[in-house]
């Protein structure tokens, strides 16, 4: 009989082997299977969080350019005007034209506080106040209305303050975008 036990012990033994090693298989596979499920699900978190910053990145870029052709445009068209009200040659096209890029500006404009930066934000706020009070006051010279400081040379030269306000603006967008690596403080320039 001791040798038949010997047998029996070693075939359950054996059989009970068998049994555990593809039990333990198993978790090791199903542990290695989830170590690299967590893995790709980190990989997808990480590229879909790039994706997105590159979308962000490309919305503010399109809208940066757009706010940025419409200050050029609207400051273009109060040139204009302006040169037009000093040969008293206004029309109602001439008009039409200053309030057209003004609309197109305001919308833009409108757009982009909803996806600049807060510093972009800033400029294109001082920018914008700018931009209105020259309006304001080239309005009030046709009109024949002007403001004490208000001549038609005073208002050239808030022109100037202009380009260099809008040059500041152009250096927090694209340092806001990446493209600019010089540091770029407070709106020193207030027209």
């Amino acid at each position: 009989m001791g040798s038949a036990l010997v047998g029996l012990a070693v075939a359950v033994v054996g059989v009970a082997g068998t049994l555990i090693a593809s039990v333990l298989s198993q978790r090791s596979l199903a542990r290695v299977q989830s170590a690299q499920f967590e893995r790709e699900q980190r990989v997808a978190e990480v590229q879909w969080q790039r994706e997105q910053r590159v979308a962000e990145l490309n919305r503010r870029r399109d809208s940066y350019m757009q706010v940025n052709a419409s200050f050029r445009r609207y400051r273009t068209q109060l040139v204009n005007f302006l040169w037009t009200v000093q040969k008293q040659a206004v029309t109602p096209e001439a008009r039409e034209s200053v309030e057209e890029a003004r609309s197109h500006h305001h919308s833009v404009f409108a757009e982009a506080q909803l996806i600049a930066s807060t510093a972009v934000l800033a400029e294109l706020d001082g920018m914008t106040t700018a931009l209105s009070e020259v309006y304001r006051r080239i309005m009030s010279l046709e009109e024949g209305n002007p403001d004490p400081d208000g001549a038609f040379d005073d208002i050239r030269v808030d022109f100037t303050r202009l380009w260099a306000r809008w040059e500041q603006m152009r250096g927090v967008m694209r340092t806001d975008l990446g493209a600019g690596h010089e540091a770029v403080g407070p709106t020193a320039i207030r027209a």
